[in-house]
């Protein structure tokens, strides 16, 4: 019943063994039990696992490519998820959070008086004026980064880098956040700048490499989303991606407004149906043959291989639905659908726990259903 979904797939130049793949998830696990996470989730059958918020710069948030301590970390990951017989991708990123705006809310925030669902927005009210004033040497310093990164990323066994097309990436896009009037800033072409750059200096470095790109999209009717790259500028975006050395693109939401947008529980007003970003897939399938991958509210394995088989998206990415249930896939594969714990998307133990600094997980773990 789910050929489509266990059949192998060439996503950009990487063989996977089928259609499912875990999202990239900032999981804000202890590195030890985070590990064990990945490596169990990987043990479920997906294909690829997606390690999200790689920086790309020696001294950013999360583990460093390049200290001691961050190498021992990725390594640790790649053998766990290879081990386990999935493919293991890298999401290189640039944070583009002002260190400074962070240490003027710092006191608000130890004293509990500013709580960490008002700190988002207010953070959020600082990337324009940070990515606008920007010197653009320092901004071509981070492009090159990408390059330099993804070669530490192979060399820590990743089979796959990911240019998270959100973060500084997206804010760069975004007419919402950059208001430069250089080559960095203005026409849909020059806001594109960053993140073509970004993609070139991998391709340079690593001509083989497969390079999957995060295509945040910004809706503008009803509005969501803040960064990325709003839809009627796609046509402009997606061939100079392609140009620059993208491989594959991984289809969703744009951030940096509520993470219950990106993040969307059933309830959503916009965004509660099952595959709830696939309309952003269908919009980019128009303008480019290279593969697509879907994510977002995708838990049915009757509706992803529907999408699968007809042709909609070549791969599905899963983040809650894989923390529910890791053995999704397997169990999908092995026709023991009625074994499967179905997501409700009640974000209550994932993005809950998240927010609340408790790491990511799931509601079922409480019932003891894993």
């Amino acid at each position: 019943m789910y050929e489509t979904i266990a059949s192998p797939f060439n996503y950009g130049g990487l063989e996977l063994k089928n259609r499912i793949i875990f999202a990239p998830t900032s999981l804000g696990l202890p590195q030890e039990e985070q590990v064990e996470r990945l490596r169990r989730i990987a043990a479920g059958g997906c294909a690829m696992v997606i390690i999200g918020d790689v920086p790309v710069l020696p001294h950013g948030f999360g583990p460093s490519l390049y200290s001691r301590k961050g190498k021992a970390f990725y390594q640790a990951v790649t053998e766990a998820v290879h081990q386990e017989g999935a493919k293991v991708c890298a999401q290189l990123h640039q944070s583009d959070s002002n260190l400074k705006a962070m240490v003027k809310y710092l006191p608000g925030v130890l004293t509990k008086r500013i709580s960490m669902e008002e700190l988002r927005p207010l953070l959020n009210q600082e990337v324009g004026p940070y990515i606008t004033n920007l010197p653009a040497q320092k901004v071509a310093r981070i492009t090159d980064a990408f390059g330099a990164a993804a070669e530490q990323a192979v060399q820590l066994g990743f089979d796959m880098v990911q240019v998270h097309g959100d973060r500084m990436c997206g804010s760069f896009s975004s007419v919402l956040f950059n208001q430069r009037t250089d080559d960095y800033g203005g026409c849909a072409e020059n806001r594109a700048r960053f993140a073509v750059e970004a993609v070139s200096a991998i391709r340079r470095r690593l001509p083989d490499l497969p390079i999957d790109f995060k295509l945040a999209v910004r809706q503008e009717e009803p509005h969501y989303g803040a960064a990325g790259v709003v839809e009627s500028e796609l046509p402009v975006f997606i061939p100079l991606l392609e140009r620059a050395g993208v491989s594959s693109f991984h289809v969703t939401l744009a951030n940096h407004t509520s993470l219950t947008d990106t993040i969307p529980p059933r309830n959503h007003p916009e965004f509660g149906e099952e595959g709830c970003f696939l309309k952003f897939c269908d919009q980019v399938r128009q303008l480019t043959r290279l593969p697509i991958c879907a994510v977002g509210g995708l838990t049915d394995p009757d509706f992803v291989e529907t999408q699968l088989r007809n042709g909609r998206i070549d791969c599905a990415a899963m983040s809650r639905q894989l923390t529910a249930d890791p053995d999704w896939p397997r169990k999908v594969l092995e026709g023991r659908i009625q074994e499967i714990h179905r997501c409700v998307r009640c974000n209550r133990a994932c993005l809950g726990g998240m927010m609340a600094h408790q790491g990511v997980h799931c509601i079922y773990e409480r019932k003891g259903s894993q």
